[in-house]
């Protein structure tokens, strides 16, 4: 077994925040998100290497991973979730991250840390009390330890993150595609780098196509905004009863040749909330009535409860954390709104408005409120079922961290409302 080190939690973050995805070798097998055919992919089931009933470490996980020298040019993420317990992550002895809690599902930039040949990637499963008052009383459905869990990389000149949005043009005739794609030169050098698209109606019939190059001065970071009309749309509008899904695949191209796909469904909604505090779709009042639910172990069984639950009436489903990305999915398809939240929940301290009192208003904690809340978003912003965000359970008391939620989740631009319902007639919420 690797010697470990204590768990420090002044570390270095590897984590990151963004869109979930994964790079295909080829379009079908993206379509059909076939993984076994990705030449840069690597399945994560780490085995149990040591386990303890008391102190702030209680078990490790390991597994080697063996790293070509092809992936040189290459940036390597890993993806986690599943793991059943907060845990925090070790590359070849040396801890990348902070403690991570065990609701969200996270990504880590891992590049840094890899050498070519063999390493050994350790899980430590920790016990920190500050974690566990940040998330009381948040229930999850116990699934298979490391279903989901994979490293993949993609070419150090490629895309990063990707906002997707079909909206109504400004006199509600037709939809525009509002695609921003956030693309990454981890070279040295200067490079061109060449984003296409296509967009494919509900119905099969391409709708428009684009292939855009940037040039990118090494190290740097850059967006591309593709803004083209989606004509005859109207009839594509998304909500429960019309759940119409565009598929948009994302490409990448260098010297001519396809480098790497990414596949996307793209429902037409635009949301909001009025001053009368409730949520709107298309500007309209949308009447909710809502049920709180969180994705059952398994894929199959959630889509089965989720069909039944919109069956007995119920249009709006509210998780108490994030979810698989798979469970989003479902909503979509499916045709379900959902109220997104972060893992956050601390009902105990809750009334104590001191400094400290509640984990809410303790300043040392902020970046773990940050990340969790932004995590949330990022994560799951492509997806058309999602019509507001909510900081935290309730009630989770109220203070600093939550106020800068609040403010990380405007500065987003995103019309869509945030919602604390534990704000107590703060500011901190678009809704009482």
């Amino acid at each position: 077994m690797m010697a470990v080190a204590s768990v420090d939690i002044a570390m270095a973050q590897a984590r990151i925040a963004r869109t979930e995805f994964i790079c295909y070798d080829k379009r079908e097998d993206a379509k059909r998100d076939i993984r076994t055919q990705i030449d840069k992919y690597i399945a994560i089931a780490p085995t149990l290497q040591f386990q303890a009933e008391e102190g702030g470490v209680r078990a490790v996980y390991e597994q080697t991973i063996t790293i070509p020298a092809s992936w040189n040019d290459y940036n390597a993420y890993l993806h986690l979730e599943s793991v059943g317990d907060d845990y925090t992550v070790f590359i070849n002895g040396t801890q990348i991250s902070q403690p991570v809690d065990k609701y969200t599902p996270s990504e880590l930039f891992i590049s840094p840390y890899l050498t070519q040949g063999e390493n050994t990637l350790a899980i430590v499963v920790v016990a920190e009390p500050y974690m566990a008052t940040i998330a009381e009383d948040i229930a999850s459905a116990k699934r298979a330890q490391f279903t989901n869990c994979y490293i993949f990389a993609q070419r150090k000149l490629g895309i990063y993150d990707v906002n997707i949005r079909l909206l109504p043009d400004s006199l509600d005739r037709f939809a525009q595609l509002r695609l921003d794609v956030a693309v990454d030169n981890s070279f040295s050098t200067d490079e061109i780098i060449e984003v296409g698209y296509d967009i494919y109606a509900p119905d099969g019939k391409l709708m428009e196509y684009s292939v855009n190059d940037l040039a990118m001065t090494g190290f740097t970071r850059d967006t591309m905004s593709f803004t083209p009309w989606i004509y005859h749309s109207n009839p594509n509008r998304w909500s429960p009863s019309n759940p119409k899904l565009y598929d948009l695949m994302l490409y990448t191209k260098r010297n001519g040749i396809l480098w790497e796909y990414m596949p996307f469904k793209v429902g037409f909604a635009e949301y909001g909330y009025n001053d009368n505090g409730e949520i709107t779709a298309f500007g309209k009042t949308i009447a909710l009535k809502e049920s709180e639910y969180n994705a059952a172990a398994d894929r199959a069984t959630t889509e089965k409860e989720v069909r039944a639950l919109k069956a007995k009436g119920i249009n709006c489903l509210s998780p108490t954390h994030p979810q698989p990305k798979w469970f989003y999915d479902i909503c979509d398809k499916v045709g379900i709104y959902v109220i997104d939240c972060a893992a956050i929940s601390s009902p105990s301290t809750a009334e104590d408005r001191t400094l400290s009192g509640t984990s809410a208003n303790a300043p040392w904690l902020l970046e773990d409120y940050l990340m969790r809340v932004e995590t949330m978003y990022r994560r799951a912003q492509n997806h058309v079922c999602i019509i507001a965000f909510r900081l935290a359970n309730n009630p989770s008391g109220n203070g600093y961290n939550l106020y800068k939620a609040y403010e990380l989740l405007k500065s987003f631009g995103d019309s869509r409302a945030i919602i604390y319902d534990g704000a107590d007639s703060e500011w901190n919420t678009d809704i009482e």
